[in-house]
Formats: C-alpha cells, structure tokens, sequence
C-alpha cells in the first residue's frame, strides 16, 4: 500500500508492483491450506474455478476500476462520485467499515501465519511451540513500531521481499511437480478418492463452485492493487484528470500479478492436495496454513526449507505493514473530507497506535487462528470487490455501455452470491464488519458534531463586481449586510426586508446595504470553496453563494470581508421560528435552521478577540 502522505517516489509500475504484492503473494503462505480444508481433494478444481474468477471476473473490473479512479481512490472512491448527498456518505463509511475489516485482518491473520511458520521450524526452540498468540502479538508489535518510528519508501524493500519469495516457491513448486511426476501412483490415489467421494466428473464441478467462497482470501490484492497507483510512473502527458500512462502501468500491474498469482495457485494446489496428508492440514497438524513450507522441509531439507520459513515469515510480516500503511491512508482521504474524523487522526502515530490495539483485541479474540480468521478476511474482500464489480456496473450503465453492462452485472451476481454464502457459512466475519461500520459511524458523527461550528470554508473568493461593491461600502465606513432566505427573488421581497431591518436595527436610511443569501446545495459535504457573485434584482443588490451551510458560510464571508476592508462588518438576521431543538437537528444535518446564534458562536470561537469580530445583529 502507499505509504501515507504529501510526498510521493514515483516508480516503474513492477516495482510498484513488488508494493501490492507483499499482500497478495503473501497469501501463498496460507491459501493453499485453506483450499485444502475447504474443499479436500476437490481443492485443485476449486482452484481453477477462483482462478477463473479471478482472470475473467475481478482482473476486467479492477482494469476498469483503474480507469475510472486513477488517483488511488479505488472503487470507494467511485461510489463518492455517484452517491451524494447524506445516503451516498453513510454508505461510504459503510464501505470504510469493510475496508478497515479488510486491512486489519490482513495484518493479524499474517503476523499469526508467519507465527505458524516460526513455532514449525525443527530448528525453533520447542519453548516456543504452542506460543502461537504471544508471537503473533509480538510482530504485530513490531509492525505498529516501525510506524510510530515512520514509515519510509517501502518499495525497494518489497521488490527483494518480492523477488526472493517467488523464486523459492518456483523451486518448490517444480520439486513438487518433479516429486507427483516422479510417483504416478500418488495421482492414482488422488484420482480414486475423487471418484468415490464425488461420483461424476459433473458432480464435482458443481461441489468446486459451491465451495469456491471459502477460497476467496485468493483474490486479495486486487483492492491494493489499484490503491498504489499514485506510485507508478506516469507518462509526459499525465493530467490528473486522466493520467493516462498511470493507469496503463496500473493495467499491467493488475494484469501481470493476477496472472503469476494464478499460476502459483493452480500448482500449489495440486501438487499440496497430492503430496500431502488430509490429516496434516487440520488445526494443529504440521501443514496447518503452511502447506509449501511443509513440502520445502519435507523435499528440500531442513536448511533449504528454514530459508523459504524465513522468507515467508518477512513477506507475512511485511503484509502487515501494507495493510497498515492502506489504513494510514485510508482514513485521512474521506473522513476529513466529511468533516467526521476527530483532529488526532490528521496525526500517523495515535492512529497507529489505535490500529495496533485494535489488531491486538482481534489476534486474542481469535486466538492467533490462521483458520478461524480466514472468513472475516474474506468478508471484507469480497465486499470491496462486489462494490467494484456494482461500481462499474453503474459506470458502464451511465455511459450507455449495454454489453459491459451484462458483463459486469453477471461478474456482480457472482460476488454477490459469494459474499452472501461466506457470511452464511462464517457469519463472524461480517459480525466483525459490522463492529467496524458502529465504530466508524459513531466516532464519524460524533466528530462531525464537535466541528460543526468551525468556519468549514476551503476559500472564500468575491468574484470582481462583489468585490466592487464591498470596497465601495467599506470606502463609506460600514459594510452592512442583511442575510436573506433564497425565494421568489422579486423586488418587493427585498423592499420589505429592507424596511424591516432598517426600522428594527436602526440602520441609517443613508447608509446602503447589500443582501446576501446562501444556496444550501449539498449539505452532507462538510468543508467546500466558497465563490461569492452578485445578483440583481431591481435596484438592489445580492451577494450569492453556494455551499453546505448556510451560519458557516456567512461567518466565512463576514471574516474575509474584514480581512479585505479592514473594517469589521455588521450582518443583520431575522429570529428563526419553530422549535430551537429541531433547528439544531436542521443545521447538523441540513445546514440550516438557528442561522443568527450558531454564527455568532462560530465566529466567537475563530475570533477570541470581540473587538476584531463582525458585528452581529437579530431583530425581534
């Protein structure tokens, strides 16, 4: 995962690559056990049925994904396009709440793998066996440590990690098929059992493809993979708009690694299912989510086989460090955005610490397991891929793409199918979710809450005539403002406000006034830039802006008023009818409702001074 913040080493798309691939190669470590246990000796048909998936399925949605969000949003960000508004915000952290899921159990469940291959290797102390949960702990540790130091360019690192751990498990792969060539009657046996558990070639398809969702930790990287595209080199005509070089080196990425990963899929199925005992994957036996570490101590000897443990052990552990880098960068990109993530977690270190807490809750509670914490990993894949599948579904629907449409809605029914059966199947995994999105919800509004009365503007910019007529009241000596509800816009509305106003706040019949009404647009955007213009009607004249809410946006405009004039201005309100409480409501979630008090206190909270605010005003 990218490494979090404003600098960012751009580098050719392999290496970049070598990033995302400490997550999804990793999983070599673990998956083909985990095939195995779901799926017995149908575990190499299984496979080829994910790797179908994967190759026809997920690798044309992300390649399209990565088109669509090239700037590392990914389909998160793809969904904030197309839903606005409060509907489009909770489903967001809904999102989130999956992604969070997705990532923390990336750590905890490799740092609790590479613990399965330190407590398995014959040279380990046998002081440390059965102390799978305190070693675990202890690297998750380590992890958090490395980021509360900082976390540097990880990319040069992945690439070694990358490069040594594929070129082992080629020479375990080819010993294993060379091991399988070189005892025919093993593939016998395997071909036997087939036939009498399952019956007919037929059979065993359909028993592939009802036990192909306990296989999807196998499509893990996919969400990583579009997530570092900020870090791939571009071409000279790159726009951020369409960065076109970028998403061509995002394209191979995706492309090149779905297709090694399958590879080393299919292999380590076949020749672990043939090669190795049922037994020796249960919990507690000596292949138990270490299956090709298993067959490297077994065919290569106990030194080769400790190189490939150590290997692992770096590669599982440096997942972890991808995934909480993923996470670093996660929550910063749409929580402050949306107004809903407390000050702290603009800050790297307290998040790490309140991820590394959380990872360790999650390690305990599943005691360590590799097994049991497989479903909760695989809930939060497959909900980000399902979204990316409907992302791109609804894009192709937008752009009148009838074919893709059909392409992509089926590869969406098949997710949908596949994250509804592994929640049915393993419900812990989505019940672990779901305590994510609580979280991510209340802390989100909670936050939203405590900032609403900041000023909330990016800018404030008066385009040339507002200008004009600003320096031209301050030139008299007040500028006097009168807020004013958006409605029919008709001369004699604006009559009586003024007579209103005058008569009530004892504004001088000389002086002259400017109206200023507030267009309230998308009120579930939190911060946005404010443009301010004039409009007439008749012989009066209105400042006019569009924004999220409407007490912050005029508190914004009064301050950079004075900070334009010189002179602090007075704005004058009307009492707002109705229930104070209700208005409250109205403001925190509509930007409106008890417009004259909460700009006052939003101002009274940006000027501690009285003597440098802007004058506030409400008639009777």
């Amino acid at each position: 995962m990218a490494k979090p913040g404003p600098k960012e080493h751009r580098q050719p798309w392999w290496k970049v690559m070598c990033l995302t691939g400490v997550d999804y190669f990793s999983t070599l470590g673990y998956q083909p056990g985990i095939a195995a246990l779901a799926a017995g000796v149908l575990s190499p048909l299984a496979t080829i049925v994910l790797v179908a998936l994967t190759l026809l399925g997920a690798l044309p949605v992300y390649r399209r994904v990565a088109r669509e969000s090239p700037n590392g949003g990914g389909s998160i960000a793809m969904f904030a396009d197309f839903l606005p508004a409060w509907w489009g915000k909770i489903f967001i952290l809904v999102l989130l709440g999956f992604a969070a899921t997705d990532f923390t159990i990336t750590m905890t469940l490799s740092a609790a793998d590479g613990a399965a291959h330190i407590v398995e290797n014959p040279f380990v102390p046998a002081a440390l066996h059965g102390h799978n949960l305190a070693i675990t702990l202890v690297l998750l540790a380590l992890l958090a440590a490395v980021f509360l130091k900082g976390f540097s360019e990880a990319i040069g690192i992945a690439v070694v990690l990358v490069g040594v751990y594929l070129s082992l498990n080629v020479v375990v792969a080819v010993t294993g098929i060379a091991q399988v060539l070189r005892q025919p009657e093993l593939v016998g046996d395997w071909t036997d059992l087939l036939t009498t558990q399952h019956g007919s070639p037929l059979a065993m398809i359909g028993v592939a493809l009802l036990v192909f969702p306990k296989l999807a930790l196998g499509l893990s990287g996919f969400e990583t993979g579009v997530a570092v595209m900020p870090q791939i080199k571009g071409g000279p005509g790159d726009t951020r708009e369409f960065p076109r070089g970028r998403i061509i080196g995002a394209r191979k990425l995706l492309t090149t690694a779905a297709l090694i990963m399958s590879c080393f899929l299919i292999v380590s199925s076949l020749i672990t299912t043939i090669l190795i005992p049922q037994a020796a994957f249960e919990p507690g036996g000596a292949a138990n989510g270490r299956a090709l570490a298993y067959l490297a101590h077994e065919h290569l000897g106990n030194a080769f086989g400790t190189v490939y443990d150590v290997s692992t052990i770096a590669i599982l552990w440096f997942a972890g460090a991808s995934a909480m880098a993923g996470l670093l960068n996660l929550v910063p990109r749409y929580l402050p955005r949306f107004g809903m993530a407390p000050e702290w977690a603009r800050q790297i270190r307290p998040l790490v610490l309140v991820f590394a807490v959380v990872s360790f809750g999650i390690t305990w509670y599943f005691d360590a397991s590799v097994d049991a914490q497989g479903a909760a990993y695989a809930t939060g894949v497959l909900v980000l891929i399902t979204s990316a599948a409907v992302a791109v579904t609804v894009s192709a629907w937008k752009k009148g793409q009838r074919s893709r449409v059909l392409g992509f809605g089926l590869v969406s029914l098949i997710f949908v199918y596949t994250t509804i059966d592994n929640i049915i199947e393993k419900p812990e995994g989505v019940h672990l979710a779901i305590l994510f999105i609580l979280a991510i919800l209340v802390v989100s509004f909670a936050s939203r809450t405590r900032r609403a009365f900041e000023l909330r503007a990016i800018e404030v910019t008066f385009d040339e005539r507002a200008g004009q007529l600003i320096d031209e009241m301050a030139a008299r000596g007040e500028v006097r403002i009168v807020t004013h509800d958006v409605d029919q816009r008709q001369a004699h509305e604006y009559f009586e406000k003024e007579a209103d106003q005058r008569r009530e706040s004892h504004i001088p019949a000389d002086d002259p006034i400017l109206f200023l009404e507030v267009i309230v647009k998308d009120p579930s955007e939190f911060s946005t830039e404010l443009l301010v213009t004039v409009v007439d009607v008749g012989e009066y004249h209105i400042l006019s802006v569009e924004a999220a809410a409407v007490p912050n946006s005029v508190a914004a405009i009064l301050l950079a008023i004075r900070d334009r004039t010189g002179v602090p201005p007075h704005v004058y309100f009307e009492w707002t009818e109705g229930n104070p409480i209700v208005n409250l409501m109205r403001f925190l979630f509509f930007g409106e409702g008890e417009v004259a008090p909460v700009t006052r206190e939003i101002l009274r909270r940006a000027v501690p001074r009285r003597s440098q605010r802007p004058h506030v005003h409400v008639d009777s």
